[in-house]
């Protein structure tokens, strides 16, 4: 009702000033009005009743899928996978480092020989991480298939927490979270965890009530037949698992997502693997929205539909980020704004409404939203912006497997966006000052940018401490493997 309020009296009782302002500034209240209430839609509460047998027991190939991670991660995943409290279950590794010309793809072999494992290599590339899981499809037999990315360590119950679910023959997959176990390494990491935390947390759990969840990659368990129906994983996206997953829903199939880490596996720590796996998703997901409308798939439920739709469009928020951030700068310089008014009458309105989206998001999320994870999320516009013009020119982007060990780098290049705003404040309200002296105009344009700008900090401190602690470590152990250190979970 705030949120309606607030758009009603920008578009209706106060007066305008720029029309091409105004207009930007209508439609990034558009957007946030859709968010807002995607967001209420996913986390309003539900009862959904789920059938689970832990008695129902059959076969299951259970996959890691490999592409050059170290040796020392694979093998630790290897073990965990091994040990799985589970009667029926074969452990492979789908080896794709031949196909991506690593230069130790042959350490996957050797672990599955030391281990009285499989190890299926591929030697045709092709649908990167997609066409690994396809491969090997055909070459298991077994009815359900689990998948674990090389440095996702299952715990012993995984199977046993996950697979009573399919007694159930609707149900096509069962998800669980992803759970960053360095994520106290440092704020890279940290950062990452706490992103994921609100979507494994309030998000999931909420799609999970509409028959919405969708499956994320690692940890989950999927029925061979429903993969098979739409025609294995798809290949026709570097975020193959969320396309999947409306093929899947719109065969009229069942998911579940399992509240529970089963799994743990580690976050990117530096602030370029950061960077490639944040496009990828984005990248991904705004192809969906482009390309494979879910409004368009008539197997969907309005709700389902619905729940697509919001998560392919978060990323079309780098753009509405990127407005917020010019209509201050437009004042400083130019004197044009997109409303008359003054500032305290803003205010009244806008507050209780911001302070309310706030309140939500924290009572939604069992109060752990972080300032950080809000940091992240909103600086990552450029790499939105990004993705949103690849996508719109059909670019081709393959897909980078994300790091799984420290690499060292300078990484303020990947931030200069948010620096070139801090300068441009700067510099915008000397040149405001200079024409009308402290206006009220000025301290609100003032204000909005300056909270933005404490929203970058986090950010920007990320891309800086990664390069130090690189330094650091180059005196002592020299980039070792996260998998090897002994971090705070």
């Amino acid at each position: 009702m705030l949120a309606i309020t607030y758009f009603t009296f920008i578009v209706v009782f106060f007066p305008i000033g720029s029309p091409v302002l105004f207009g930007l500034l209508v439609l990034s209240e558009v957007f946030h009005l859709w968010q807002l209430a995607g967001y209420l839609h996913t986390v309003w509460p539900r009862k959904r009743k789920k059938e689970f047998d832990g008695s129902f027991e059959p076969a299951v190939a259970v996959y890691i899928t490999v592409c050059g991670e170290p040796k020392e991660i694979i093998e630790e995943t290897v073990k965990a996978a091994l040990a799985m409290d589970y009667p029926d279950f074969a452990v492979y590794i789908l080896n794709d480092g031949y196909v991506a010309k690593r230069d130790n793809w042959k350490e996957a072999e050797t672990i599955a020989e030391q281990y009285g494992i499989t190890c299926i290599t591929r030697t045709k590339p092709g649908g990167a991480k997609a066409g690994n899981i396809n491969n090997a499809l055909r070459e298991t037999q077994q009815p359900f298939v689990v998948v674990f990315d090389a440095d996702h360590e299952p715990k012993a119950h995984f199977l046993t927490a996950t697979m009573g679910y399919f007694i159930d023959e609707k149900v096509a997959y069962v998800q669980s979270p992803q759970y960053y176990k360095n994520n106290g390494l440092n704020q890279v990491a940290g950062g990452s965890w706490e992103q994921q935390a609100l979507f494994f947390g309030p998000l999931l759990k909420g799609k999970d009530g509409v028959n919405a969840s969708f499956m994320c990659g690692t940890n989950m368990v999927i029925r061979r037949t429903a993969l098979e129906q739409v025609g294995g994983m798809s290949e026709q996206s570097i975020a193959e698992d969320f396309l999947t997953s409306i093929l899947i829903h719109d065969k009229k199939w069942k998911s579940i997502y399992v509240d529970e880490v089963l799994a743990e596996g580690l976050a990117p720590e530096d602030f370029l693997s950061y960077y490639k796996q944040q496009f990828r998703w984005a990248r991904g997901s705004l192809e969906v929205l482009f390309s494979y409308s879910p409004f368009r798939m008539k197997g969907l439920k309005i709700s389902q539909k619905i729940q697509y739709l919001t998560s392919a469009s978060f990323y079309l928020s780098g753009v509405v980020v990127f407005i917020n951030l010019m209509l201050p700068l437009i004042y400083f310089y130019f004197g044009f704004e997109p409303l008359a008014i003054g500032t305290m009458t803003l205010a009244l309105i806008f507050l209780p409404y911001i302070f309310f989206v706030i309140y939500t998001l924290q009572l939604s999320s069992n109060f752990t939203y972080t300032f950080r994870a809000l940091s992240f999320g909103l600086s990552s516009f450029p790499i939105h912006m990004k993705a949103i013009w690849n996508t719109l020119r059909r670019s081709q982007n393959s897909f980078v497997v994300t790091s799984k060990t420290r690499l060292a780098g300078n990484y303020k290049h990947l931030v200069w966006p948010h620096l070139l705003f801090i300068v441009a404040v700067i510099a915008g309200v000397a040149v405001g000052v200079w024409r009308e002296g402290f206006s009220a105009s000025i301290l609100s344009n003032l204000a909005w940018a300056a909270l933005y700008i404490a929203i970058f900090i986090p950010f920007i401190q990320a891309a800086f401490e990664k390069e130090k602690v690189i330094k650091d470590e180059e005196h002592t152990e020299a980039s070792v493997p996260i998998a090897k250190q002994k971090v705070k979970a």
